[in-house]
């Protein structure tokens, strides 16, 4: 089949199968989290004996401060527990043989499954076992994305709600109602489905085969289809093998290809249209999935233009740059997934992105670098891309005069300042990490690219190490496989890094959420800034693209830009 005509038929299926779950599933999650009423099945009531188990009361509403503490609270409890869970491996059932993770990779493991970025510093098959895949990683897969979808639907609540106390929900509740409800029934669907189409499920840690060379081999083996599913659905992407969904055991066949790429999408995607909902006016959500698409197919295009020429003589003989990528999905399918995973903070990968072209590695790099919005992880998308809509009117506010207003909510210092901060997060941890490493000198031997200052081979080195900055701060865990990341300093550089660019905009998102909540509602004047339709889109598209191009364009052209002009 002609490559453009695959591609076309993949991006026109991604897309009509999510237009015809958006209202469905969009809508179905603002029920969730606004319904007064507790899941139950038949007689028992689920949600009400799990509160009654762990001594909550699901009626309490938090301000900010209760909500934020009670997160950092679970998320610290989670890392103790998977750090605790991997260094007594060896003494676990169903480990096949497998000693504890040493320290180092173990806490870089643990932050890593947390933040949901899922950053692998080593082996799956060689380091992870059965129990501790199966209850640490995967467990860490639902609670991670629930807990980015409980701070999305708190910020909603900033601009729905007027209350004096600034109350923004409760925390315990809308984790549990995210798992539960949404993560796992759609989870369990898709596991089915990719079952169905031969990707394993086994407790059983591998068996022998004859290689094509006459010599015996192991296979791995690993309940692979239960955490492939969650591990696409709630953005986290941490393959149970190290080929990841290049791995024919994880993404067997094209139809897989496109079934993980939706799952990658769906509730990104879909939670605008919660958006709209739950504020009372589906134009806002509308008019945010635009400017989401917009970047998505632009960067999309890139890619595929970049990875479809024929570069170098391996690349003209082969007709196109395959290197690094499987035969079974070709160009299309490894474009296509490579900018949803990087779009979506979820870092599963299909191909090698080391192998790409120096103009598509840097349009990947690129979709993180502005802030993973385009559509974003599950839940932190969508409160990324409200925050960048808040800087956006503040700065048409400005253009006319007026005080800034987002859906009746004043914005004042205090909600600018908030909304500051958690854009410049990500910013800093990037540069200042991609900085302090390419000067020391121990970090040099760890780059699969170096050389002469200047030569390709050293700005490509410069690429690995900026792209692994800009995925662990942006919590997305691909990655440039020609850096080796084993040292102490990576470990626990990135691992910092992994959760500073995790919670510490989450805490200005909740703060943001608790000053907004606390306000009365301004009726729309004459001359408030209409955020719905083709001018705020356009104003946010800009006002996406500039803070991007400010911030990092220096850093680009010393990599990607310049590996590309060579």
């Amino acid at each position: 089949m002609n490559p453009a005509l695959a591609a076309g038929l993949q991006i026109a299926l991604v897309v009509a199968v999510l237009a015809i779950l958006y209202v469905p599933v969009g809508d179905y999650m603002a029920k969730v989290y606004t319904t007064d009423t507790d899941l139950r099945s038949g007689d028992l009531r689920i949600e009400s004996l799990l509160y009654r188990i762990c001594r909550i009361d699901p009626r309490a509403e938090q301000k900010w401060y209760g909500y934020a503490g009670s997160l950092l609270g679970f998320s610290a409890a989670s890392v103790l527990f998977l750090y605790f869970l991997q260094r007594i491996q060896g003494v676990l059932p169903l480990s096949g043989g497998l000693a504890g993770v040493s320290p180092a990779v173990a806490f870089n493991t643990a932050a890593s499954f947390v933040a949901n970025t899922n950053w692998q510093s080593y082996v799956p098959e060689t380091t992870m076992g059965n129990v501790t895949q199966a209850v640490g990683l995967a467990v860490q897969n639902f609670v991670s994305a629930g807990v980015g979808m409980a701070v999305a639907a708190a910020l909603i609540r900033g601009f729905v709600r007027v209350s004096r106390g600034g109350e923004i929900g409760n925390f315990w509740v809308d984790l549990t109602r995210g798992c539960l409800r949404i993560l796992l029934p759609i989870a369990f669907v898709i596991a089915l489905i990719l079952l169905s189409q031969g990707v394993i499920q086994s407790f059983h840690t591998g068996f022998a085969s004859t290689g094509l060379d006459g010599n015996s081999v192991t296979n791995a083996l690993a309940p692979v289809a239960s955490q492939e599913a969650i591990k696409e659905l709630g953005t986290n992407g941490g393959g149970i093998l190290a080929a990841n969904s290049a791995h024919p055991f994880e993404n067997p066949t094209p139809l897989t290809n496109v079934v993980e790429i939706l799952a990658i999408l769906l509730i990104p995607v879909s939670l605008t249209r919660t958006f709209g909902t739950m504020v009372g006016d589906r134009r806002q959500g509308l008019t945010l999935l635009a400017v989401m698409s917009v970047l998505y197919f632009s960067l999309l295009a890139v890619t595929l233009t970049a990875e479809s020429g024929a570069r170098g003589a391996a690349a003209q003989a082969a007709g196109s740059m395959m290197e690094g990528k499987e035969v079974r999905f070709g160009i299309p399918g490894s474009a296509l997934f490579a900018v949803t995973t990087t779009g979506t903070s979820t870092g599963a990968v299909n191909s090698a992105h080391d192998s790409m072209s120096p103009l598509g590695g840097g349009a990947v790099l690129l979709n993180m670098l502005i802030g993973e919005i385009a559509p974003g992880g599950v839940g932190t998308g969508l409160y990324g891309i409200l925050v960048l809509a808040l800087i956006a009117v503040f700065v048409g506010g400005l253009l006319v005069g007026r005080t800034p207003e987002y859906l009746g909510k004043k914005l004042g210092q205090r909600e600018i300042t908030l909304a500051a901060l958690s854009v410049l997060v990500m910013p800093a941890l990037v540069l200042v990490g991609t900085g302090i490493t390419v000067i020391l000198g121990s970090t040099t031997g760890y780059l699969g690219n170096s050389g002469d200052p200047g030569s390709p081979q050293s700005i490509h080195g410069f690429s690995e190490v900026l792209y692994a900055f800009a995925s662990a701060s942006n919590n997305n865990g691909s990655a440039f496989g020609g850096l080796t990341v084993t040292s102490d300093w990576f470990q626990s550089a990135l691992g910092v890094c992994m959760l500073i660019g995790r919670f510490l905009p989450i805490l200005f998102v909740l703060a943001l959420a608790g000053s907004l909540s606390a306000q009365r509602r301004t009726p729309a004047g004459a001359g408030t800034l209409s955020t719905s339709g083709v001018m705020f889109g356009g104003l946010l598209t800009g006002t996406v693209v500039l803070v991007a191009a400010l911030t990092f364009f220096p850093a680009l052209a010393l990599g990607p830009i310049s590996e590309a002009l060579q």
